[in-house]
């Protein structure tokens, strides 16, 4: 009896492991697929002149360096403000603030917060921070909008990576005469340091990837200043990311070939986010 239960327990494992390896096999095979696809279709685009110009009917031009410059502004404001802000109220919830309904409402808010569609975020954007406070299309308005996307991402991921410390080293920390920031800030940060990072990387991708909120607040332009001394002023300026230009090609200008050049753009640069991004968490570790 005992022997056909052991045989029937290895059947069923061997099952559900044939169905694991099946559906990572698929994933692969569906992200390979898309990446290929893109790279095919856009990859004969991509050039310095694309990468460097700017699009001009009159000169018969294409490029998208305005776009990158706006998307490069566009995560600075963003992860400038958005990044001290999410780490400091992790912090705060998970080792300063009492358990009880408060922290539960906050971490409650984030949590809905994170899962609200961003054409919402670009809708209160527009209202708020382009009409109520005057500042129109700009990449100002956008900024501010997306921080209010990303802190809820931020903030959770920080706090998981809080709550995977042992709290022996809190305990060990504090019992050798460290005080409770000193333990926060050379303990218990460098220790969550991987997982904060991740919750970073995972909100510029949002960032790069965002469209539909941006359409709303920060608008589709997308020239370069005159001069370098200008690019501070082109904060308060319409400008279009490059996943706006993506959609704007693909959609009112119809031109594929431009949007499969973005969309190769895009893949690069997030593979290089990525790449950077373990390479230091290696080192530091390391």
């Amino acid at each position: 009896m005992s022997s056909t239960v052991k045989t029937k327990g290895r059947i069923a494992d061997k099952l559900l492991m044939g169905l694991v390896l099946l559906s990572t096999s698929l994933s692969i095979i569906l992200l390979l697929g898309i990446i290929l696809f893109v790279f095919i279709k856009g990859a004969s685009t991509v050039s310095l002149s694309f990468l460097t110009g700017v699009t001009s009917v009159l000169k018969g031009t294409v490029g998208i360096a305005g776009n990158i410059l706006n998307t490069v502004l566009i995560i600075v404001i963003t992860m400038i403000i958005a990044t001290p802000i999410g780490i400091g109220s992790a912090i705060f919830l998970n080792e300063y603030a009492k358990k009880g309904v408060f922290v539960t409402v906050i971490e409650y808010a984030t949590e809905t917060l994170s899962g609200i569609p961003s054409i919402i975020f670009g809708l209160f954007g527009m209202m708020f921070f382009g009409n109520t406070l005057g500042l129109g299309y700009s990449l100002l308005t956008g900024g501010l909008t997306l921080i209010l996307m990303v802190l809820p991402l931020i903030t959770r991921n920080t706090q998981e990576a809080l709550k995977s410390v042992p709290d022996s080293y809190r305990n060990g920390a504090v019992g050798l005469g460290s005080g409770k920031w000193h333990m926060i800030r050379t303990i218990l940060i460098p220790s969550a340091m991987p997982g904060i990072i991740t919750g970073v990387i995972l909100a510029i991708g949002r960032i790069v990837g965002e469209s539909a909120a941006l359409l709303f607040t920060a608008g589709s332009a997308k020239g370069l200043p005159k001069a370098f001394s200008k690019i501070f002023e082109k904060i308060f300026q319409s400008g279009g990311t490059m996943t706006i230009q993506l959609y704007l090609s693909a959609t009112s200008e119809g031109d594929f070939d431009t949007a499969f050049g973005i969309a190769v753009v895009l893949l690069v640069l997030v593979f290089v986010i990525n790449f950077v991004t373990k390479w230091a968490l290696r080192r530091r570790i390391n």
